[in-house]
């Protein structure tokens, strides 16, 4: 099989090659017509020279080698008498079947060169034409339809009854077989006579291996594609009833041409097969042979016969031998472009293209169907030619298989569907014509007759949508609705011409012509060059359906797969239906090689262990070799077993897509219901199937990783439990037929414990960590860790997950539990386990999580056990009503470990870069358990047990290990947190401090330090404090205490002037809580607004325009403190600065103080004594009083300087 480099893949060798003939261009007389020719397949042996005839040989006497079958003859020489001569309907078949490739898509006509030929000489010959026209996409296949062969045969078969009475009705009443002439006979035997003659040497003589014998060693209809590929099953042959009878339907999808030549004449490309026998060697490279009568001139039909034959063989030379009566007279030499030149042959080359063009034209416009058999017709003598629909014509009787195109058509639509589906990722823009190639298959198949092809079809219809695209929208990978075959027509815009092409109308027709489809009125038409234009209305079927959304998509999948489904199912017999068993004839026992199924043994007990472990109630044996005979009867390995199991898997797919979408709409009741169908589809595969593919595996895993997602979500939104239910329980008409069909091989429970929809949250948790575990397992036993890294981390990145949501849920329970703990001291033995289970959860999350380097989340959990350790600390706090109240030991060794825990969730991500969120909230935790345990160490000090000094510098160390990972500086919305809380803290040091100094007695250096550091803790909280806007309270608490502090440093002092300065520092310090009393009043008076517009029928104000909540006590209770020592100091002040004028006398700035504080006092004595003062008003004077010792505060400390 040879051919010119780019020519296209060319069919499996199917006998000798033949030379290569190289495309060409024959320039013809003065008119270029371009014709090329590549040879795709040969079975003729290398071309040999002719033995040229000695003159007066004469041909009636029959050579020594006649009719012997000779490789270099062919079919040329055993059928030249028409002794196998039988009408083939489906030649061009055969040549689709071996070149599949090209139909549907490259090539305008396959066919019969013999076909071609006439055709072509349609406009010069009388003699009728009768040709069956099939369309597959682009692609015409022309077949001859010998009505007369066809007519006596169907008195024997009643196959074409219905067309014998359609032509008798319609065409020929008085039909009768027409008996060929004694002439004719004589012809064809001295043609054969001198080509037996023209084989060069005696030994052309031996008999050879027969073209027949060589065919048979190649592809036979339904072998050369589909040999070796599992997805797709080879059709069935074509069913006995419905051919010709049983030998010749083999024969007639037989491509059984000695050439099969792809020949380009002008622009339209046509697959031949050819007979023709040709001679080479010497001087003449490749030549015809050809026999003529010395009496008869030649006519024009032959010289276009010689012509059109040179042309599609690509042969340069023909080599006339002229006889008189058999008797050998001479030998002439033509070359092929003289040809129509020739005297008495005349004829134009290019009418012959224009010929071309338009009978091409004419069927591609008007046999539109696929599917669907044309008959090309003109009766001998007539210049009208017709076009009918035989399909439509069939249809009318009962029986479409009455038709016996049908299952060729059918089987070669299935065909160049399975080629093209598998070049499917190379063009996506080919989906449309495959889809209307199955479905045009589909409707000519019967499904109890041809299961196979039906289930095979719908499969392939369902792998055209494609499930694992990625999540962008399916429009932006190919155009999925625009024409899918945009070769149908080069000139779909031009719409008929009812002038031009007077055939469209039936006005002035016969009244018979109502059945045609298209007629040509005169044959001299197909002369007129572009007479006919192609127009092919395109189908809208032939268009991919536009799927708008995922569901659609899958919906259509599940569609054509429960289409397939039934159609198995309708194959296999049901064990009721089989025959009783004859006790005598042994069983036959189907045997399946096991050992090219793959898949280690240990791996099927591992799944076996894993399948127990998840508490799943299956049998062991499911998952063992040789155990998974259907329940239905099935056997397998049958085609039913592999198609079922290809459907099944699909289904599961389109299932696992469906509740993935689900899941991202949140309709987390129907990702269930989907996933719980998935899993079923699941199951029985692996009833089905002994040992499971990596990718069937995997799939597994991410079903079981899904449904694991599905459960917690359902988990974490119990709220909408209803509505989820609601979705679970409903199910289509589709889904519960397929489960039907499921049902027949298995009872599908294997994966029930993963799908139920529980109410108990407990329980969904688990369930969920179960799937998670079963996914990892799977992935751990059948090795396929390394081979999908990104599935093993999601699935570890899952079960860290889930075990971090359950050991939260442990931990609020065991903090339920602590709460409602009031009147025993002890913990009980619940919470004790709680904290265990919940400890267990963190710590094998935590290894999960770092197994993967996911510093982040093992950091979280970390976190979270710390969190937990602080639980445990809480419940071993005695009860609150206890006086002698202490912090604990056990209180302490939990609060360490949380610390423990917290800094090695900062070891774990490093530093803050890694995750700023994460590492500030870490932080923060961190410096909250360092600041409860200084705090309940300050407030229950364990005096019992430590000395004074020793809880002291412990609270002090902790306080300040709490300001250390409290961060005020970084903007953030935990910042006025953590200022509160570094204020806080400021403040609880400095009391610490002033309360120590308030003790100490002896050490002054130790005085002096104690005293130092109150003060630059008080400032500290003070400064921290102004910053916040919501805390005039606490900053009001620790001026005051600094006040306190003033006057216990006062008592120390001798000196007046020392007095007076601190004295001075009090009030000025009282002074600065100006501010904080203008917030106290303006929340008071939002407060009070707040309630004048609750009592009117006026308009609410939004609760964030209210009050913050002032807790009116805390600030009274300041105020009476405030106001006493306010009034304490002011008196003081004014003893001392009278004391001082007397020594000192004269008016200076001191006089002008002491006046103002005298006023002062007076007016605070006055507020003090009328106790009907609202809080309000007592702010109110307060802010007025500080007003006037404000500039006053300023002075005195300078003039004191």
């Amino acid at each position: 099989m040879e051919e010119p480099c780019g020519a296209g893949a060319a069919a499996p060798l199917r006998g000798d090659a033949e030379e290569p003939k190289q495309g060409s261009v024959l320039f013809l007389g003065g008119n270029e017509v371009k014709s090329s020719a590549v040879v795709k397949y040969s079975s003729a042996p290398p071309q040999a020279a002719f033995a040229r005839l000695q003159e007066k040989t004469d041909l009636k006497l029959p050579p020594a080698n006649w009719l012997r079958e000779s490789a270099k003859l062919g079919p040329a020489g055993t059928t030249i008498l028409g002794n196998s001569k039988k009408s083939k309907p489906f030649s061009s078949f055969g040549m689709a079947y071996d070149f599949i490739d090209s139909v549907g898509n490259d090539v305008d006509v396959v066919s019969d060169s013999e076909n071609i030929k006439k055709l072509l000489k349609i406009p010069y010959s009388k003699s009728h034409v009768s040709m069956a026209v099939h369309r597959i996409g682009r692609t015409l296949l022309l077949d001859e339809l010998d009505i007369q062969e066809l007519f006596m045969r169907s008195s024997q078969t009643g196959d074409w009854t219905w067309l014998k009475e359609f032509y008798q009705r319609l065409i020929d009443q008085k039909w009768q077989r027409k008996k060929k002439s004694k002439e004719h006979w004589y012809q064809k035997a001295i043609l054969s006579k001198f080509l037996y003659y023209s084989i060069n040497g005696d030994g052309a003589a031996q008999p050879v291996p027969s073209t027949s014998k060589q065919h048979q060693e190649g592809p036979v209809a339904g072998e050369s594609d589909e040999a070796g590929r599992a997805s797709w099953p080879a059709p069935f042959e074509m069913p006995s009833s419905l051919s010709e009878d049983p030998g010749a339907s083999n024969q007639g999808l037989k491509n059984d041409f000695v050439r099969n030549i792809l020949w380009t004449f002008e622009d339209i490309h046509m697959l031949v097969g050819s007979n023709m026998p040709i001679f080479g060697g010497g001087r003449y490279p490749a030549v015809s042979l050809r026999l003529r009568d010395n009496n008869k001139p030649i006519n024009v039909l032959t010289g276009i016969d010689y012509w059109l034959d040179n042309l599609i063989c690509n042969v340069p030379e023909l080599v006339m031998c002229f006889h008189v009566n058999g008797i050998v007279q001479k030998y002439e030499m033509i070359k092929t472009e003289d040809i129509p030149n020739l005297e008495n042959s005349n004829f134009s080359t290019k009418v012959i293209k224009d010929i071309a063009q338009n009978i091409l034209s004419f069927l591609k416009s008007n046999c539109t169907k696929e599917g669907h058999t044309y008959w090309l017709f003109k009766a001998s003598g007539s210049d009208i030619v017709k076009l009918y629909d035989l399909t439509t014509l069939c249809e009318e009787t009962e029986d479409k298989y009455q038709n016996p195109f049908t299952m060729p058509v059918a089987i070669l639509l299935y065909k160049v569907a399975c080629n093209m589906m598998l070049k499917k990722n190379q063009n996506k823009k080919h989906y449309g014509t495959i889809r209307t190639l199955l479905l045009n298959c589909l409707k000519l198949l019967d499904n109890g007759r041809h299961p196979q092809i039906i289930a095979s079809a719908n499969y392939m219809l369902s792998e055209l949508f494609q499930l694992d695209e990625p999540k962008k929208e399916d429009s932006t990978d190919f155009p999925i609705n625009g024409n899918s075959d945009e070769s149908y027509s080069e000139e779909e815009e031009e719409m008929p011409d009812s002038d031009e092409n007077g055939s469209y109308s039936n006005s002035s027709d016969p009244p018979d012509d109502n059945k045609a489809v298209a007629i040509i009125k005169s044959v001299g038409e197909l002369s007129v060059p572009e007479k006919y234009k192609s127009v092919h209305r395109i189908r809208p079927s032939c268009a991919f359906p536009v799927c708008h959304g995922t569901e659609e998509r899958c919906r259509l999948v599940l569609n054509h797969v429960l289409e397939g489904l039934k159609s198995v199912d309708s194959s296999v017999k049901k064990e009721g239906d089989l025959p009783a068993a004859d006790p005598s004839t042994p069983i036959p026992l189907k045997y399946e090689d096991e050992s090219t199924s793959g898949g280690p043994e240990c791996l099927e007990k591992q799944m076996a262990l894993f399948l127990d472990k998840s508490s799943v109630p299956v049998a062991v044996g499911s998952f063992q070799k040789g155990k998974h005979s259907s329940q239905s009867g099935m056997i397998p390995g049958s085609w039913q077993y592999k198609m079922k199991l290809q459907l099944i898997l699909k289904s599961s797919k389109a299932y696992y897509v469906l509740s993935d979408a689900a899941m991202i709409l949140q309709k987390y009741g129907r990702a269930l219901r989907y996933i719980k169908l998935a899993l079923q589809c699941h199951d029985t595969y692996c009833c089905l199937c002994g040992s499971m593919l990596p990718e069937v595996l995997m799939f597994l895993c991410q079903c079981l990783t899904l449904c694991g997602d599905i459960q917690l979500m359902l988990a974490q939104n119990a709220n909408n439990r209803a509505a989820y239910l609601e979705e679970y329980n409903y199910q289509t008409k589709e889904d519960q037929e397929i489960l039907h069909s499921l049902h027949r091989e298995s009872r599908c429970q294997v994966f029930a414990w993963a799908t139920d929809l529980s109410t108990d949250l407990e329980y969904q948790l688990s369930v969920s960590c179960k799937c998670y575990e079963a996914a990892y397992e799977i992935l751990l036993f059948s090795n396929l860790k390394k081979e999908n890294p990104e599935q093993h981390i999601q699935v570890l990145k899952r079960m860290g997950n889930i075990r971090n949501e359950i050991g939260v849920f442990y931990m609020n329970q065991a903090a339920a539990v602590q709460t409602e703990r009031v009147v025993s001291k002890n913990v009980s033995t619940t919470e004790q386990q709680l904290w265990k289970k919940s400890f267990s959860c963190f710590e094998e999350g935590i290894q999960n999580f770092e197994s993967i380097d996911d510093a982040t989340n093992a950091a979280l959990l970390l976190c979270n056990t710390g969190r937990l350790m602080r639980i445990c600390a809480q419940a071993h706090c005695a009860a609150e009503g206890d006086f002698k109240r202490e912090f604990s030991p056990e209180e302490a060794l939990y609060y360490n470990k949380a610390i423990d825990y917290y800094l090695k969730a900062l070891r774990s991500l490093g530093k803050r870069d890694v995750h700023p969120a994460v590492w500030d909230s870490v932080n923060w935790e961190l410096s909250t358990t360092y600041f409860t345990m200084a705090t309940l160490q300050q407030d229950y000090a364990p005096l019992s047990r430590k000395a004074q000094e020793q809880i002291e510098k412990e609270v002090s160390e902790a306080m300040m290990k709490s300001l250390k990972y409290c961060d005020v500086d970084t903007v953030s919305e935990r910042q006025p947190l953590c200022q509160y809380r570094a204020a806080t803290i400021h403040h609880r040091l400095a009391s610490m401090y002033h309360s120590c100094l308030r003790n100490q007695v002896g050490d002054e250096h130790l005085r002096k330090q104690h005293r130092v550091l109150a003060d630059l803790h008080y400032s500290k909280a003070v400064r921290l404090f102004q910053l916040l806007k919501d805390a005039p309270c606490e900053f009001l608490r620790v001026q005051l205490e600094r006040v306190a502090f003033a006057e216990f440093q006062m008592t120390s002092q001798n000196s007046s002037a020392g007095k007076l300065k601190t004295l001075f520092g009090a009030l000025d310090i009282m002074t600065k809580t100006k501010g904080a009393f203008q917030l106290i009043r303006k929340e008071l008076v939002a407060e009070s607004e707040q309630i004048s517009k609750d009592k009117s029928p006026a308009e609410g104000v939004s609760p964030s325009d209210s009050s913050v909540g002032l807790n009116k006590e805390e600030v009274l209770k300041l105020l009476s403190i405030f106001e006493s020592r306010m009034s304490f100091l002011l008196l003081q002040s004014i003893k001392l600065l009278t004391s001082t004028k007397k020594k000192i006398g004269g008016i200076n700035e001191e006089e002008v103080v002491l006046k103002t504080n005298k006023q002062v006092y007076s007016l605070l004595l006055r507020a003090t004594a009328n106790k009907g003062l609202t809080l309000l008003e007592r702010t109110d004077l307060i802010l007025n009083l500080l007003e006037q010792l404000a500039p006053n505060s300023e002075g005195s400390n300078r003039g004191i300087q």
